[in-house]
């Protein structure tokens, strides 16, 4: 085995690469309602990602996801999306959105080499989502996965955080849209990051336990086998071309087969969702370190990669936000 290996022998092969921390949604869970964003200077450029993605392609990552934040509200990011998918030795760009832009930016966005997109999506009802999200309007959301699926993607999946007593009265109507419409669909527990005043997550779980068995009362689901190089396990819907995952943090841990690393918009190389171990590739970048001093640095932080995270939904220890993590 080459490339980038951790500690417990886990092969790195997927970068989750935050372009920015700001979002033109507050969703309750992932964002406090009064956000402090990262001055520009702290923020990497587009430059500065370009390079730091070609060196973790040159140690053997064959996938990189564009996140934020709000991935398409950074300025020159389907100019980034296409240097970063020419790269040789790159299998596959994705993005992770909320759609709200999308109307604008699926056609560029294809024609920058991005092939799959994730969706975030979590109530087919207006005002639920405005409520939500705090600002957001539905509408803008299904214009822009309209838009996707009249553009040349691989795959579009939706993604759709159910919280109890909030959203898991919508999970058979989410997964009849996804459907219907021939599109993929992810449930994600919610995962306890950043402190929230918006409700209790020990309130709110949800188990993707629970979700399959709901869904079982108006569709034939049966395990499957396949990946898309992420933490989602997958089930086939019979009669369909679709596939609902499930992302299972708090419930399942899926940490044995972690194959990912986040790099975070200020530049930290996040070795682990659910732990602080993080290297800081930003102020040696920017003494003027060479490709192979870069690589080396990436190289290392490897070899602090944990076993694994541990969530309690009663116990906020991460206290930087989704936003802030990259997706």
């Amino acid at each position: 085995m080459t490339g980038l290996i951790d500690p417990f022998g886990r092969q790195i092969t997927y970068l989750r690469l935050s372009v920015t921390d700001r979002c033109n949604l507050r969703c309750t869970y992932c964002m406090a309602e009064e956000m402090e964003f990262l001055p520009k200077s702290s923020v990497l450029s587009l430059e500065e990602m370009q390079r730091i993605a070609t060196a973790f392609v040159g140690l053997g990552v064959s996938k990189i996801r564009l996140t934020g934040g709000e991935p398409l509200v950074r300025k020159g990011i389907a100019e980034l999306a296409s240097s970063i998918s020419g790269l040789d030795g790159l299998n596959e760009l994705t993005m992770t959105t909320n759609a709200v832009l999308l109307n604008k930016f699926a056609k560029p966005l294809a024609e920058a080499g991005v092939k799959r997109l994730n969706i975030s999506i979590d109530s087919l009802k207006p005002e639920r989502f405005k409520s939500m999200t705090r600002v957001g309007k539905l509408s803008d959301v299904l214009t822009g996965i309209e838009a996707a699926q009249a553009e040349d993607f691989q795959a579009i999946k939706l993604n759709a955080v159910i919280l109890a007593g909030q959203n898991d009265d919508e999970v058979m109507n989410l997964a009849q849209f996804a459907v219907e419409r021939g599109l993929d669909i992810s449930y994600i527990e919610e995962m306890p990051l950043g402190h929230i005043s918006s409700h209790k997550r020990e309130d709110t779980q949800h188990t993707s336990v629970d979700i399959r068995e709901t869904l079982k009362q108006g569709f034939d689901i049966t395990p499957s086998t396949e990946t898309t190089g992420g933490p989602s396990r997958y089930y086939r819907v019979s009669g369909s071309e679709s596939k609902i995952g499930f992302i299972s943090p708090m419930s399942d841990n899926f940490c044995t087969s972690c194959n990912r690393v986040r790099l975070t918009t200020e530049g930290r190389l996040l070795l682990c969702l659910g732990n602080e171990h993080s290297v800081d590739l930003r102020t040696p970048l920017r003494d003027g370190i060479s490709d192979l001093e870069l690589k080396t640095i990436i190289e290392k932080a490897i070899g602090i990669k944990p076993e694994r995270h541990y969530f309690d939904p009663e116990d906020t220890q991460i206290l930087r936000f989704m936003s802030a993590t990259g997706g």
